[in-house]
């Protein structure tokens, strides 16, 4: 008896255990609240970061620039941010004005900044005119094309021309030889590539440099180390200097009644 005593108060002991314990939400409940509460928070936070924007996001009362200004004008470039005027403060399209600015003639690069509380400063750096192209096109120091038709062109920039599309291939022979030259006493004041691939120079002086079609970078060399030389003293009388011979080259006299130079043998026939 009394063991079946023990047993059944061990059963009510353990079924009293039982009834003490806690309910619980079911798992995925808890998860569900957690996501409320995160959720309810990240809208709190965009709402408040809204609030702010829309309080700091003021119209633009003031455009500010700097630059030299020496081709763009403040006016232009005014007339550019125009479009953008009406935007606030924060929503104001930075890069959009930039390219617009930047689109502008002679403008090389451009950088937009905000300015509390509600203006907006334009700093501007103008192309650098490195040669003409053509009759009134104008390239920049990376033998771009950046004006197309200049109604003024700097008479002292050295014309270069070639065929559509050549641009930056004629300025950076340009580029590459000038220094060279400048050390050698002389000054370019024209290059061309023509229609079939020929080069040719024309030097301050007034004389003509063939090139022609192949090995031009050795026969400017050579021009530069020997020819140049040569004929320093008598620039003013020559015409041309002929450098498409493999062994030598030929001078071009502008009197007539000078004596002409005899043009060395082993002419390049496909050059000349």
């Amino acid at each position: 008896m009394n063991a079946n005593w023990l047993m059944r108060r061990n059963r009510f002991k353990k079924k009293a255990k039982e009834e003490k314990t806690p309910w619980k939400w079911p798992s995925f409940v808890t998860e569900w609240r957690t996501y409320t509460r995160r959720a309810a928070l990240l809208m709190l936070l965009a709402g408040g970061l809204g609030a702010l924007t829309w309080a700091l996001d003021r119209p633009m009362r003031v455009i500010s620039m700097d630059g030299s200004f020496q081709r763009v004008s403040p006016g232009q470039i005014e007339k550019a941010v125009a479009p953008f005027s009406q935007a606030g403060f924060m929503s104001a399209d930075l890069d959009g004005i930039q390219r617009a600015v930047e689109a502008l003639p002679w403008v090389a690069h451009a950088r937009i900044q905000r300015r509390w509380p509600n203006s907006l400063h334009v700093t501007v750096i103008e192309q650098s005119a490195a040669a003409r192209w053509g009759e009134s096109g104008l390239l920049n120091t990376r033998g771009e094309l950046f004006v197309k038709s200049e109604a003024h062109v700097p008479a002292e920039l050295p014309r270069l021309s070639g065929p559509d599309g050549t641009e930056s291939q004629v300025a950076q022979r340009y580029l590459a030889i000038q220094g060279r030259m400048l050390e050698a006493g002389m000054r370019i004041a024209a290059l061309r590539l023509d229609e079939r691939g020929a080069w040719e120079m024309d030097l301050d002086s007034g004389v003509t440099v063939r090139l022609g079609r192949r090995d031009v970078d050795e026969r400017i060399d050579r021009f530069i180390r020997t020819a140049s030389q040569v004929i320093s003293h008598r620039l003013n009388e020559i015409a041309y200097i002929d450098m498409r011979y493999s062994n030598g080259f030929a001078i071009g006299w502008r009197n007539p009644a000078a004596p002409a130079s005899a043009p060395p043998k082993h002419a390049d026939d496909a050059d000349v």
